[in-house]
């Protein structure tokens, strides 16, 4: 059983406002904007027991750095993620549970537990027509072809 410490209850008082995932250093610095002290190593200890209790959803991003969300339903659950903002819907996916579970059986494993993300465009970035980042002073590909233009030409 945990206890509730000021600083844990203002952890979840600054996710509570947040929709997205946070890294450890996001968060503690809106705490700083909001005036609690906390130094960061309470933040990422909390953050730690909070994701440990099933309180938050942990999400491990591309670079490796864990990102914490109050989670909204307290059972098991997946996630849909905004590549561009950061958006993040839960949902079930009983279908996908049976089946997972029938694959880990098939392959001896038992006492299964997994973590789902699914990551792709909110409907708002889809409508926009957004394309993946690419970099605006990129000039590889242009530079490609001239050098092959170049090269067919000799």
């Amino acid at each position: 059983m945990q206890r509730n410490t000021r600083q844990r209850t203002a952890i979840l008082e600054t996710l509570s406002r947040q929709d997205d995932f946070r890294s450890a250093q996001q968060i503690h610095e809106q705490m700083r904007a909001d005036g609690e002290t906390v130094g960061l190593a309470t933040v990422y200890r909390n953050l730690q027991t909070l994701a440990r209790s099933g309180r938050l959803d942990v999400l491990v991003a591309a670079d490796g750095e864990s990102l914490y969300r109050q989670c909204e339903d307290t059972g098991h659950h997946h996630h849909l993620v905004c590549r561009r903002c950061g958006r993040t819907v839960e949902f079930l996916a009983p279908k996908l549970e049976s089946s997972m579970t029938a694959i880990a059986h098939e392959h001896g494993f038992s006492e299964v537990d997994h973590t789902l993300e699914v990551f792709g465009l909110c409907p708002d970035h889809s409508a926009q027509g957004t394309v993946p980042d690419e970099d605006p002073d990129d000039e590889s590909d242009e530079n490609d072809q001239d050098d092959q233009d170049e090269a067919r030409a000799r």
